[in-house]
């Protein structure tokens, strides 16, 4: 009987929560898994559970079958052929399977048909904890670590959880310096493939997904809706301490080390610890003089292709963020944020020696260091030291006489985009920072603080 409705294509059991429908009460209530969360067969290996026994057994094979089929150009090894033959794509770049919107392509239609939901903005699964919705079960499920704190996969190493096996893999490549995948542009390197085929789009400029509100454009479907929380002011993570509230649960766990004090990175050359590896990475070109990314206007450097991007619209002149209180313009919506703590008077962070709040965990940690005496970075001209690498910069200048930012009304010169911007309120008259006690208007935010203390006595 169930044979039959196979051929005739009878599907008379439905699922409630997504429409699929079944040919077997069986295979519904298989499927009804992925809602409740239900995966009652768990791998003794590595601790992955599964909905249905099949599901486990071939999994099984990842860590008792023989590899056999191993890939002629990366030497990765594989138990099916057909694995073998989808891989290969990495390397011939086939993707046969174009999606009509945004003219992305894959290499599976399963990984089309994944995609399509991101245009359609069908989320079918959600989060009974926050309310996010998901496009895949098994994302629903990874983000319910979140909630939980459940943290299956541990680097020996350093003690960083993963929720999924293939993270943890990637991640080790932090420690054992192994990066498979190269950028024949640059030269950085990738622990993936996927990975790889995305940060190609530094260099191509492609940003396949844009913001139907403000129109940016982004390289990667998931960094377009984080992006959308700015325009929706959703924060579903928040810090139990301090109350901050995130867009990415990322950036929560990485601010959670800020009340632990862990920084499990640390720069051999100064010591200085650093809670993401990539921070270290960054921080390593002070030591090297290594700025692999540099302005063609400017000849400013950058150790990562995403401060170059952000650094070009000083030349552009594009500013897609603009605070509704001042008219100030920023080119990332996390600078927008920030300053609109200058309206609000927020200051999350406070020093424990002082007591001065700070609206960025960042200031906090820079300020610190006038207690501690620590200015890591010095000028080899002049032996003079900073707190921050960024200052060391702008100080150089003094030395080589670069003054890249020039005035198009008098042509004067300033070693910073930031002093440019304040010198154009002297021809233009634009005074945006009003005092609210007199009325009297300011070129630039620090000069009313100062001001306001006429008030505050």
């Amino acid at each position: 009987m169930a044979h039959q409705r196979v051929d005739t294509r009878e599907r008379p059991f439905t699922c409630l929560d997504y429409g699929k429908r079944f040919t077997e009460s069986s295979k519904l209530k298989v499927h009804q898994g992925v809602h409740t969360g239900e995966r009652p067969f768990t791998c003794s290996d590595c601790g992955k559970r599964f909905t249905r026994s099949s599901h486990l057994l071939l999994h099984r094979l990842v860590h008792t079958a023989e590899r056999d089929f191993t890939c002629s150009d990366c030497g990765k090894r594989f138990t099916h052929s057909s694995t073998l033959q989808r891989h290969q794509s990495v390397h011939t770049r086939e993707r046969p399977f174009t999606c009509s919107v945004c003219g992305k392509r894959f290499t599976q239609s399963s990984h089309l048909q994944r995609h399509q939901q991101v245009h359609t903005g069908e989320k079918p699964f959600t989060c009974s904890d926050c309310g996010k919705r998901f496009t895949q079960s098994s994302t629903l499920q990874r983000h319910q670590s979140v909630h939980t704190g459940e943290w299956r996969f541990t680097c020996s190493e350093c003690g960083k959880g993963f929720t999924q096996l293939s993270k943890l893999l990637a991640h080790q490549s932090v420690h054992s310096g192994e990066w498979p995948f190269t950028c024949s542009d640059c030269g950085k390197g990738f622990t993936r493939s996927s990975d790889l085929l995305t940060h190609g789009r530094v260099h191509t400029g492609e940003r396949p997904f844009t913001c139907c509100e403000c129109g940016k454009g982004f390289a990667r479907s998931s960094d377009l809706q984080i992006h959308q929380r700015v325009h929706t002011g959703e924060r579903p993570f928040t810090c139990s301490v301090c109350g901050k509230g995130f867009h990415q649960s990322s950036n929560f766990h990485r601010h959670q080390q800020f009340h632990t004090g862990v920084k499990q990175f640390t720069c051999s050359d100064c010591g200085k610890g650093f809670s993401r590896s990539s921070s270290l990475l960054a921080h390593q070109s002070v030591h090297t003089g290594e700025w692999p990314f540099t302005c063609t206007e400017c000849g400013k450097g950058f150790t990562q292709s995403s401060e170059l991007l952000v650094h070009q619209s000083v030349h552009s002149g594009v500013w897609p963020f603009t605070c509704s209180e001042c008219g100030k313009g920023f080119t990332q919506s996390s600078n927008l944020q920030r300053h609109q703590s200058v309206h609000t008077g927020e200051k999350p962070f406070t020093c424990c020696e002082c007591g001065k709040g700070f609206a960025r965990l960042s200031d906090l940690q820079i300020h610190q260091r006038v207690h501690t005496g620590e200015r890591p970075f010095t000028c080899s001209v002049c032996g003079k030291g900073f707190h921050q690498s960024s200052n060391l910069h702008r100080h150089q200048r003094v030395h080589t006489g670069v003054k890249p930012f020039t005035c198009c009304e008098c042509g004067k010169g300033f070693t910073r985009s930031s002093s440019l911007l304040a010198h154009q309120r002297v021809h233009t008259g634009e005074r945006p920072f009003i005092c609210c006690e007199c009325g009297k208007g300011f070129t630039q935010s620090s000069h009313l603080l100062a001001h306001q203390r006429v008030h505050s006595g």
